[in-house]
């Protein structure tokens, strides 16, 4: 049948998609010039015409084919995925990278993304990631000969800037679950002069440890799993340790109350946390206790309840390495040395050793509060918890 004898619109594209098929790109092209004519507006068609450009050799008149489709719909996943590709076979992996990271921001769930598409996006990932190592190369050149001037300077955020500008790592910010404060800068392990007495914590860590060990060859089974959801409630990513003892904790304080069994067992350590400047939030804080993990287990990445409160560390068993990130900082827990940081930033931990792991964990008010701040806050919280319990 010749293009005069077609019809328009759905008949027009089907007869082009056959000839597509049968390899026959001109005779397409000519009846999805038809096609377009009468339906100017319609992106299967233009997306047929960018598919018998591509495949003619025509890869910039596919480019603007594509751009005629985006034009119409500028969130369309499959013309910016395929514009991406021809953008990296005309230009290369640095112009085609800002395009398919366009690609994957508006790439439909995992489970929705069609099987001849995934190899294409994950390609997109791979020239993602190639070119951030370039540019991150690139800027730290361009930029040493300033940054040599200041080396007396800590330069650990601005790094940590550079490496976000370039695309190597990813920007937290605080995702408390419960309540967010705002104007609380996002820190992830806030300076230790901000806290004068992590001196007389860090002091005590060896009387605090001679406890907690006396505790453990005892058998004690005040070690529960700190994750246990009730059936019918969604685990995400604590599958694993849910209700699993390779992760267990030893209450001192939960939730404002004091466990008045398990201080009279760790009387030091019990007696220095009074004295410390615990966050206190009734029926919130302050909470306190031991943290065991068990070895070559890993606490999947997570946020806590309010950035208005901080989150102390001190080790106290530590058989082998075991590390600590939040958001871009990894740490190595070290003997007798304490760190507070801000749990609404994402962190997560891991138990490299053959044998477990304990760290005593408070919590401390976030010191950039005001005191009137802090019994607002306090205030505040427990009128939300009253109206939800119909008070």
């Amino acid at each position: 049948m010749s293009v005069e004898q077609q019809g328009d619109g759905a008949e027009l594209l089907g007869a082009a998609q056959a000839a597509i098929a049968r390899r026959d790109f001109k005779a397409a092209a000519a009846m999805l010039a038809r096609a377009e004519a009468g339906r100017p507006d319609d992106v299967d068609i233009k997306l047929q015409v960018a598919l018998v450009r591509r495949a003619s050799g025509d890869l910039a008149g596919a480019v603007s084919a594509l751009n005629s489709v985006l034009a119409i719909d500028p969130y369309h996943f499959v013309a910016m995925l395929s514009k991406a590709s021809l953008v990296e076979k005309l230009a290369g992996g640095r112009a085609a990278a800002p395009l398919y990271r366009n690609a994957l921001d508006m790439a439909p769930p995992e489970a929705r993304i069609p099987p001849g598409l995934q190899r294409p996006l994950a390609h997109g990932r791979e020239v993602i990631d190639q070119n951030a190592v370039e540019l991150e190369g690139y800027l730290q050149k361009r930029v040493a000969q300033t940054r040599a001037r200041w080396s007396g300077e800590s330069l650990t955020r601005f790094d940590e800037a550079l490496s976000i500008f370039a695309g190597r790592k990813k920007a937290y910010v605080q995702e408390p679950v419960m309540f967010h404060y705002p104007r609380l800068a996002p820190i992830p392990f806030h300076d230790e002069a901000l806290f004068p007495w992590l001196g007389e914590l860090e002091a005590a860590t060896d009387e605090i440890r001679a406890e907690l060990e006396q505790a453990l060859s005892a058998g004690d089974e005040g070690f529960a799993p700190y994750i246990a959801y009730a059936p019918g409630q969604p685990v995400n990513q604590w599958g694993e340790l849910n209700h699993s003892r390779r992760w267990s904790s030893l209450w001192l304080w939960k939730d404002g109350v004091r466990q008045d069994e398990a201080c009279a067992k760790f009387p030091t350590t019990t007696a220095l946390l009074e004295r410390l400047p615990m966050a206190r939030q009734e029926g919130y804080a302050p909470t306190a206790m031991f943290s065991a993990l068990e070895a070559r287990t890993r606490i999947p990445p997570h946020t806590g309840s309010s950035n208005t409160r901080l989150l102390c560390h001190l080790p106290l068993v530590l058989p082998g390495p075991a590390r600590f990130r939040v958001g871009n900082e990894v740490r190595e827990w070290r003997m007798g040395k304490a760190w507070v940081f801000d749990d609404t930033i994402e962190h997560e931990a891991w138990n490299d050793a053959d044998e477990l792991r304990v760290i005593l964990i408070f919590d401390i008010w976030n010191p950039l509060l005001s005191q009137a701040e802090r019994e607002l806050v306090t205030a505040l919280m427990a009128a939300g918890r009253d109206y939800y319990a119909g008070d």
